[in-house]
């Protein structure tokens, strides 16, 4: 017997599948996730952040640049008076700017909305959040400090004030940074240091670049530890390379 009530309901369930389909197949859009996050920071209201998105979405689904207010007014269900009030202040304000684009095959000049000013404005709030986040964890690291970035900052306390002494004047932030370059990144141990120092000293050639150029070349030659670079540096006088 038939059932009326099934068929409606395969019907509904048949065109439901039809329009998903369809949907699936329009394509999709990919809108930063930093727009979400920081709009009501940059001060934009829901409407506007609709509105970005909608261009977004007729540039990456429909290779349309320039959607006109009446296309926009359609998907967003507003009057095309009111788009174009948003589109001024998005403008006015630099989020968005209207560019002109050649189609050098078809030799034809169009309208685009470039949407530049958006990025350059929500990167700047992810920097500065990123920014924030350090800061925070860096305060949070000197409240509890843990033994070994308390021995680690006292070794380089004293490594900073033996070169200081040889040098006869304070450090530049930038030499400091070339000490801790050689703790940290280069793994030079630090009594190797202090020895390329005193070989530098020895030399008479007491400028970073000179004690960098010795580390290297122990590293080059395998040389680990100071006893190493005393048996390379006797062999290097004695003419024995």
């Amino acid at each position: 017997m038939f059932n009326g009530k099934e068929h409606m309901e395969d019907s509904t369930s048949k065109a439901w599948l039809s329009g998903a389909a369809y949907g699936m197949s329009s394509g999709t859009a990919q809108l930063p996730y930093a727009l979400l996050r920081f709009y009501h920071q940059l001060g934009l209201s829901d409407s506007e952040v609709l509105l970005l998105i909608q261009l977004l979405g007729f540039r990456q689904a429909e290779f349309n640049d320039f959607p006109t207010l009446e296309e926009l007014a359609v998907r967003m269900g507003l009057a095309p008076e009111g788009i174009a009030r948003m589109l001024q202040r998005l403008i006015r304000d630099g989020y968005i700017t209207i560019g002109e684009q050649r189609d050098e095959e078809r030799d034809i000049q169009y309208e685009r909305y470039d949407l530049y000013g958006l990025y350059a404005k929500l990167a700047v709030c992810a920097a500065d959040e990123a920014a924030h986040v350090r800061s925070e964890q860096m305060k949070s690291h000197a409240s509890h400090p843990n033994s070994n970035t308390v021995q680690k900052e006292e070794e380089e306390r004293n490594m900073f004030s033996i070169f200081e002494k040889e040098f006869g004047r304070p450090l530049s932030p930038m030499e400091c940074e070339t000490i801790s370059g050689w703790l940290d990144q280069d793994r030079y141990q630090e009594e190797l240091i202090l020895l390329a120092l005193k070989e530098a000293v020895f030399a008479g050639k007491v400028h970073f670049r000179y004690i960098d150029r010795i580390l290297l070349e122990w590293s080059r030659n395998r040389v680990k530890n100071v006893q190493d670079a005393k048996a390379y540096t006797q062999r290097f006088r004695n003419g024995g390379r």
